[in-house]
């Protein structure tokens, strides 16, 4: 049976976002796919208050390969956001990547609470969670949310508004981005184009559909399904009372010592 003592330590999946700001991201095994650091999935992003929602999100690759056989694999994450900017992600071990076929496939929340200045990380299955203090930064308050950047200064990048259109009820405004790897950089006979596009809400604060094309690696499309705004309940951002919970504290900026006046 798998174990998750790793829980005691934040897990974030490389190219992977948090669940303020969630997209796709690549999926890979434990050998080199995730690197162990705290106590959530994911980069912490930006408090969003006021912004309450819970949603699927769905991220759907499909891989092409030389000789025409394809992989297509779906992953689905529950998530939450509240009125305060807590959220929770949830979802089953084996779409990290973690768990052999046939495997007892746990299941795992990560909580972060900026009210509190913790996070937690759940194994639901176990009954388990670990607690993890976030000191304030030094100095900074709550990041405002952004949005995609809208120009890159670069020949090789074409960047162009795609408009707003409504997405699961909810305004978007829409970014296509078209990078060219010119014949040559990086070994390539021909000229390869990587073209991403991405609908952000500035109502939620964070994509809510995106799709990226990359020759070299498939297609990727991301996608939040059964979006409600209705607050979610309270209960999800605090860890269950019969849950056996572990600390520990995460250090924090070093202060910055201001020199000496000559």
């Amino acid at each position: 049976m798998l174990k998750i003592s790793w829980l005691c330590c934040i897990l974030i999946i490389i190219g992977g976002a948090f669940a303020q700001n969630p997209g796709p991201a690549p999926r890979r095994g434990f050998g080199g796919g995730m690197r162990v650091l705290g106590a959530a999935a994911g980069r912490p992003g930006p408090v969003v208050a006021g912004a309450p929602y819970s949603a699927d999100a769905v991220t759907e690759t499909t891989q092409t390969l030389p000789d025409g056989n394809k992989i297509h694999r779906v992953t689905t994450t529950h998530i939450y956001r509240d009125s305060q900017g807590r959220t929770r992600r949830e979802e089953a071990l084996d779409t990290l990547g973690g768990a052999a076929d046939g495997s007892n496939t746990p299941t795992v929340a990560f909580i972060n609470d900026p009210v509190a200045g913790v996070s937690h990380a759940l194994d639901l299955n176990g009954r388990t969670a670990t607690t993890t203090v976030i000191p304030p930064m030094l100095g900074r308050g709550p990041r405002a949310a952004r949005g995609p950047r809208q120009s890159v200064d670069s020949p090789n990048v074409k960047v162009e508004s795609l408009g707003r259109q409504l997405i699961s009820g909810i305004a978007a405004d829409g970014t296509r981005t078209t990078r060219t790897v010119p014949a040559g950089q990086i070994g390539n006979a021909q000229a390869i184009q990587i073209v991403t596009e991405s609908w952000y809400s500035p109502e939620l604060q964070m994509t809510i559909r995106s799709m990226r094309s990359d020759p070299r690696s498939g297609d990727t499309v991301f996608q939040l399904n059964n979006l409600s705004r209705a607050e979610p309940p309270s209960t999800l951002f605090v860890v269950p009372a019969e849950f056996q919970v572990t600390q520990q504290q995460r250090r924090g900026p070093r202060a910055r010592i201001p020199a000496p006046v000559q």
